[in-house]
């Protein structure tokens, strides 16, 4: 729905946040993955597809953030605009509450049984909950100013935060940040 909304509205924070809502299906998809092997092979084998379960959550945000980052600098430089969109404000309002629940629970999950892999999907999570607050206050500003290059800026907003995410699972590094 969000990628719909996205498409229809020209807004690419939207389109962002469907992508990742994407990604995330694909993260679960792995960490999916990740825990059957350990059920089947034992922890041992496990720790070697945790460390690919992991460097594929990471590369997901990574690909994630350089996405945004190029379609942003390419439409601030076209001066490229949007329209608004309630259904996107609307999934992205409901989205806030529902991805801090769930980042919630499954970082406690993967504190709990020592997974990076769970511990980067739960970051997806996070970035997911991130680019709904983004989704909002960059809908909300364009709905109240109008103002072509809002859009743009406002999907600039999360790409840090999406880069920090995706080293930090590529290298297995734990992070003292967000949620946890």
């Amino acid at each position: 729905m969000a990628i719909a909304s996205g498409v229809t509205a020209g807004s690419l924070v939207l389109l962002a946040f469907g992508l990742d809502s994407v990604i995330e299906l694909a993260s679960a998809g792995v960490l999916i993955w990740r825990l059957s092997v350990e059920l089947r092979h034992g922890h041992a084998f496990s720790e070697r597809a945790e460390h690919i379960a992991s460097r594929i959550a990471g590369i997901l945000l990574l690909i994630l953030a350089a996405y945004v980052a190029i379609a942003a600098g390419w439409r601030l430089w076209t001066g490229a605009s949007e329209a608004f969109s309630w259904p996107g404000f609307v999934i992205a309002l409901l989205s806030i509450p529902a991805m801090r629940y769930l980042a919630h629970r499954k970082l406690a999950i993967a504190g709990k049984i020592g997974s990076r892999a769970l511990r980067a999907d739960a970051m997806e999570a996070v970035a997911c909950g991130w680019l709904s607050f983004v989704v909002v206050a960059t809908l909300a500003a364009q709905w109240l100013f109008g103002a072509w290059w809002i859009d743009s800026v406002g999907a600039l907003a999360i790409v840090y935060f999406l880069v920090k995410e995706g080293r930090e699972a590529l290298s297995g590094d734990e992070c003292d940040c967000c949620c946890g």
